[in-house]
């Protein structure tokens, strides 16, 4: 009578170490899986650059007629140049970007004024990083005028502008909203400070509706 192997026992020709080498195979694979999905596939996209750069004579689309002229080098990373395609002014999504530093453009529905609007958006995301110094304005070449909150912390500078995208006297109030968030690494506002500010400028209403 041939006693029978006890449950989980292993040949001695496929050990290693107490291990079962004939799991090592398919333990690899996972393993391999895994690190390329962890390590892999960030590094790949870190490496590859973006490659939608803003050339000299592009304009963004804002929505209903609105544009902004983006600042050349900058990479588009969403959103749309003028005569690309039809943009909702209240579903607007535009994300510029360069080393340390980036502009994003959100535009929504809202019956207020700027000030009321960027109230709003403070509400509704509780205490912005970095954002807490005094309020300003800002005027923009086509006559808008926009409310500013600017701030730093050790994560970056800041920068939000809420605006109403119209200058008729009474339409104000009906018309979209739209914020502009510039953020930077630490300390390199100053230096994007001009930029910025060109870009801020150049934002022009559409027709009024």
């Amino acid at each position: 009578m041939t006693d029978a192997a006890p449950r989980g026992w292993v040949p001695v020709e496929h050990r290693f170490l107490g291990l079962d080498r004939r799991t090592f195979a398919p333990a690899l694979s996972v393993l391999v899986i895994a690190l390329l999905l962890l390590c892999g596939l960030p590094a790949l996209n870190t490496a590859i650059p973006w490659h939608n750069e803003i050339r000299a004579g592009d304009v963004l689309d804002l929505g209903d007629g609105a544009t902004a002229v983006p600042p050349v080098g900058w990479q588009l990373e969403s959103g749309t140049l003028a005569g690309a395609g039809s943009v909702s002014p209240a579903a607007l999504q535009v994300q510029l970007a360069t080393g340390g530093a980036t502009i994003t453009l959100r535009g929504t529905s809202f019956t207020g004024t700027a000030d009321a609007f960027l109230d709003q958006v403070l509400r509704s995301e509780g205490d912005t990083p970095g954002v807490d110094g005094s309020r300003g304005t800002v005027t923009t070449a086509a006559g808008l005028v926009g409310v500013s909150l600017a701030g730093t912390s050790p994560n970056g500078d800041a920068l939000d502008v809420a605006f109403k995208m119209t200058t008729a006297s009474g339409e104000a109030e009906a018309a979209p909203a739209l914020l502009v968030r510039v953020r930077t690494a630490p300390g390199q506002f100053e230096r994007r400070q001009d930029t910025v500010g060109t870009f801020l400028r150049s934002i022009t209403p559409g027709a009024v509706r």
